[in-house]
C-alpha cells in the first residue's frame, strides 16, 4: 500500500473547499502547461519546417522540425530531478510555482523568436533552448500538480483525484488546437506564416495570474508533511536528496517508465504524427485535421476520468493493461480508418484512439505515484514519466514519419506502436507499491 494517513477530525470541515481549490489550480495549472506545451507539437507540424528549417528538401526539413520537438522530452528528466527535489524537500506547492513560472517565459519568448529569414542559424539555435526549457518546465510541473490533487484525496479515490489534473491535457490541447483553428481560419496562409502562428504562443502569458493563484491560496499536502517527519526522525543512511533515493532502485524507475510507454506513444503519435501524416501524404486539410484532434480530445477525458474511477474499482494494473493492450491493437485500424479520407471514419479513428490512451492515463497518474513512498513520490514518479516521454512521445512524431519514408506504407508504423504495448504489458505487472517504512526496498504487491 502507498503511505496514507487520516487528517484531524478539526481539518474536516475545511477539507472539501481545500480540495476544490487545489482541484481548480491543479487543472488550470496542468492546461496551460500543457496548452503551451503541445502548440510547439502543431506549430512544428504546419511551420516551424520553413520558418526555422528551410532546406532544399521537405522531408529534411520536417525530421530537423520534429527533431526539436523531440528536443523537449530530453528537458523534461531534467525538469523532474531539478523541482522533483523541490518538491520533495520544500514542497510540492513551490516546485509547482517554479515551473509554472518558467513556462510562461520560454514560451512568450518563442513568440517574440526572430525566424531563419531574420537572423539565420541563430533561430533554430534559439528555438531549441526554448523548447528545452520548456520541457524542463513540463518534467517538474507533472508531479506538482498531480501530487497536489492525488494527496489530498480520500483514499478511495485517489485514482479518481490523480486523474482529474490530466483534464488539463485535454484543455489545453483543445484551447492549442482551437486557437490555431481560428488564426488559421482568419489569416492568409502568407499572413499566418509571418505572425499569426506567433499569436498562440503570447497567449501564455495567462499563466502569470493562475501562479499568483498557486502562491496565494495553495496549501501544502498534509502527506507530504508527515513524510518529511518521518523521514527526518528516522535514522538512515539514505542520501537525504530523493532523486539519489530513487536512482537507488533503477529497475523500478524502469518498469515505471515501460509501464507508461505506450500511452505517450499513443498520444502524441495521434495528435502530432497522424497530423502530419494526413496534412502532408494524405493532403487533408489542416482545418478537417485540427478539427478531429480537438473534437477528440473529449473522447480522451471521458476515458481518463471514466477509468481513473474504475481503477479505485478494480485495481490499476488491470484497467491499465486492458488500455495498453487495446491501443496496441487499434493501432491497425487507426491508420487505414484515416487514409479513406472520409471525414467521419477519420473521427472514429482518432476518438477511439484517445478513449484507448484515456485508460492509460486514467489509472496511470495513480499507479506512478504509488511506486513511490510519500518522500520520493515528486521525484519518482515525475522521472518515471517523463523518462517514458523521452523514450516513447518525444521520438514518436519523428519515427513516425521516417518509417513511412522508408516503408512506405503505415502498417511499419501501426507495429512499432503495437510493440510499445506488449512491452507494458510486460512491465506493468512488476511495478512494486511502496510505503514509507520500506521506501529502501519497493515491493511488489497484488493489483
Amino acid at each position: 500500500m502507498s503511505l496514507q494517513g487520516s487528517a484531524p477530525a478539526t481539518a474536516a470541515p475545511t477539507a472539501v473547499p481545500r480540495r476544490g481549490r487545489v482541484l481548480f489550480a491543479a487543472v488550470a495549472a496542468q492546461s496551460i502547461e500543457y496548452y503551451d506545451f503541445l502548440i510547439y507539437g502543431t506549430a512544428a507540424s504546419l511551420v516551424f519546417n520553413t520558418l526555422f528549417f528551410p532546406s532544399g528538401s521537405t522531408l529534411t526539413s520536417t525530421l530537423a522540425s520534429f527533431a526539436t520537438f523531440a528536443v523537449g522530452f530530453a528537458g523534461r528528466p531534467i525538469g523532474a530531478a531539478i523541482f522533483g527535489h523541490i518538491g520533495d524537500k520544500f514542497g510540492r506547492k513551490p516546485a509547482l510555482l517554479a515551473a509554472m513560472l518558467l513556462m510562461a517565459v520560454s514560451s512568450t519568448l518563442i513568440g517574440l523568436l526572430p525566424t531563419y529569414g531574420t537572423i539565420g542559424s541563430g533561430a533554430p539555435s534559439l528555438l531549441v533552448v526554448l523548447r528545452i526549457a520548456q520541457g524542463i518546465s513540463v518534467g517538474g510541473q507533472f508531479g506538482g500538480s498531480t501530487l497536489l490533487a492525488l494527496e489530498g484525496a480520500p483514499p478511495n479515490r485517489r485514482g479518481l483525484f490523480g486523474s482529474l489534473p490530466q483534464l488539463g491535457v485535454v484543455v489545453g490541447m483543445i484551447t492549442g488546437t482551437l486557437v490555431f483553428l481560428l488564426i488559421s481560419n482568419v489569416t492568409t496562409s502568407d499572413q499566418f506564416a509571418a505572425w499569426g502562428w506567433r499569436i498562440p504562443f503570447l497567449l501564455s502569458v495567462v499563466m502569470f495570474p493562475v501562479a499568483y493563484y498557486v502562491h496565494r491560496y495553495l496549501e501544502d499536502t498534509p502527506e507530504f508533511h508527515r513524510a518529511e517527519a518521518k523521514l527526518s526522525a528516522r535514522k538512515s543512511s539514505a542520501p537525504r536528496s530523493s532523486v539519489l533515493r530513487v536512482l537507488r532502485h533503477p529497475k523500478q524507475l524502469l518498469l515505471v517508465a515501460f509501464t507508461f510507454l505506450p500511452a505517450t506513444i499513443a498520444f502524441y503519435g495521434i495528435v502530432t504524427g497522424v497530423l502530419h501524416y494526413a496534412t502532408e501524404d494524405l493532403k487533408i486539410s489542416k482545418d478537417t485535421m485540427l478539427a478531429v484532434v480537438m473534437i477528440s480530445m473529449i473522447a480522451f477525458a471521458a476515458g481518463t476520468i471514466g477509468f481513473a474511477f474504475l481503477s479505485d474499482l478494480v485495481g490499476r494494473r488491470k484497467v491499465f493493461a486492458a488500455g495498453a493492450a487495446f491501443s496496441g491493437a487499434w493501432a491497425f485500424v487507426l491508420f487505414p480508418m484515416v487514409e479513406t479520407r472520409s471525414f467521419p471514419l477519420i473521427l472514429l479513428a482518432v476518438s477511439v484512439g484517445q478513449f484507448a490512451v484515456g485508460a492509460m492515463f486514467g489509472p496511470g497518474t495513480a499507479l506512478l505515484a504509488e511506486a513511490f513512498p510519500a518522500s520520493m513520490r515528486y521525484a519518482g514518479s515525475s522521472l518515471g514519466n517523463q523518462l517514458a516521454n523521452i523514450l516513447g512521445a518525444g521520438l514518436a512524431p519523428f519515427i513516425m514519419v521516417a518509417l513511412t519514408a522508408a516503408t512506405h506504407t503505415t502498417v511499419s508504423v501501426s507495429a512499432y506502436m503495437a510493440a510499445s504495448s506488449v512491452v507494458s504489458l510486460i512491465a506493468v505487472p512488476l511495478v512494486g507499491v511502496a510505503t514509507e517504512e520500506t521506501a529502501e526496498e519497493p515491493t511488489r504487491v497484488p493489483a
